[in-house]
């Protein structure tokens, strides 16, 4: 459950009220069936607290998913890395479950936290997830040796959709901000562990002029 409740149909404009309606016919074409938890319109019902943000959204997903250069197996590989970075459940959730409908086997899934030294992932594909997780950290990590690898594998024009993509991916740091979880896409299949990684702790520092102890 999220950390704030989402914006119910009943208090909804028009435009997100139609959004709510034509969601779950979406998921359900990317992933071939329906959630386990709830509607899986979660972050939706979080952006319709900023209607106009949300379609500015929306229409900025429609654009960079006009994109077909990419191949969409692909497509589908640096967007569940992404979302496995930036330790978003939902859209690990969902991503694992798109890339099941679309071909991929659970033995991919499973492998893919170790592409590097897999023999289940073409050397392209591994490039390329090696840029996915060079731009989805902070600060961004593309070296020049690693642009070169890119480009003996991909046009400029794969490379500008590629990372547009990427660019995509991160705006769902607002799902992992305002704790959505998973919806269950991939319930009782497997599914990729987003990355959660442990944070620093903290140390109290006596202010100053205190007596120390």
């Amino acid at each position: 459950m999220a950390r704030i409740p989402g914006v119910s149909k009943a208090n909804a404009g028009p435009v997100v009220r139609l959004t709510y309606r034509f969601g779950p016919r979406m998921m359900r074409k990317l992933t071939g069936r329906d959630p386990e938890r709830g509607n899986g319109l979660e972050p939706m019902e979080i952006w319709a607290y900023a209607p106009k943000m949300m379609i500015a959204l929306g229409r900025f997903n429609q654009g960079i998913r006009k994109g077909k250069s990419v191949d969409e197996r692909i497509r589908n590989l640096i967007e569940l890395k992404g979302a496995q970075m930036i330790g978003c459940e939902y859209c690990v959730d969902l991503g694992s479950q798109i890339c099941r409908n679309s071909g991929f086997r659970d033995e991919e899934l499973l492998a893919l936290p170790n592409y590097r030294t897999s023999d289940l992932f073409t050397e392209a594909e591994k490039v390329a997830l090696d840029y996915a997780a060079a731009v989805m950290r902070t600060p961004v990590e593309v070296t020049d040796e690693l642009f070169r690898r890119v480009q003996q594998h991909f046009s400029d024009r794969q490379i500008v959709e590629m990372t547009a993509f990427l660019t995509l991916v991160n705006t769902n740091r607002l799902n992992a901000a305002f704790g959505i979880g998973s919806a269950g896409f991939s319930d009782g299949m497997v599914c990729l562990v987003p990355d959660r990684p442990s944070l620093p702790t903290l140390t109290a520092v006596p202010a100053s002029g205190s007596d120390s102890a």
